[in-house]
């Protein structure tokens, strides 16, 4: 990593002191509702640069996400104009490692992109083995799996994530429900 870091015990130590630090999960929202730091806010990578006036610069700010590489990422991206950003070492995995506790909303660990890379890839494996095996019209399977993806990529709209989304799997916890 080429950021300033921070490890779990400095920023457990750190926490509750009278300059309190600010925690930004930068991972995206399904991740975050899955298990985050307590008291981190959540400005996923991509809405970085345009959030940054949600950023309290008067006070230190620590970037966080599952191991460390998008906060990485995320941080260089700021620190033009937020020049004390650092980074959790291990990032939510090493929180978590350390015995800490994490504020969790859903009941799934999967990321919905995750979710949709895996069907996605599932979708087109079977339409190349089906289309090789059993007839040729099975590679329109994996076509319309690619063309989605492409849209999706295109547009920032991906239909597949709103449904995988609407999925019980994907649904927050009731308020005092552990998993």
């Amino acid at each position: 990593m080429s950021s300033k870091t921070i490890t779990v015990d400095q920023l457990k130590e750190s926490v509750g002191h009278h300059d309190p630090i600010q925690i930004v999960d930068v991972r995206s929202t399904s991740e975050f509702n899955a298990g985050h730091v307590p008291g981190a806010i959540n400005i996923p990578m991509e809405q970085i640069e345009g959030r940054l006036a949600d950023l309290d610069t008067s006070r230190p700010i620590v970037l966080v996400c599952q191991s460390g590489r998008r906060a990485d990422m995320a941080c260089e991206w700021i620190s033009h104009e937020v020049p004390q950003a650092a980074v959790l070492e291990g990032g939510t995995s090493a929180w978590e490692t350390k015995g800490n506790p994490v504020v969790r909303s859903t009941k799934t660990r999967m990321d919905v992109n995750q979710q949709v890379r895996l069907v996605a890839g599932i979708m087109i494996l079977t339409g190349v083995i089906l289309g090789s095996l059993v007839h040729s019209g099975w590679y329109g399977l994996a076509g319309f799996v690619g063309a989605g993806l492409t849209f999706a990529g295109l547009t920032g709209v991906c239909p597949m994530a709103g449904l995988l989304g609407a999925m019980p799997w994907n649904k927050a916890c009731p308020a005092g429900a552990t998993r």
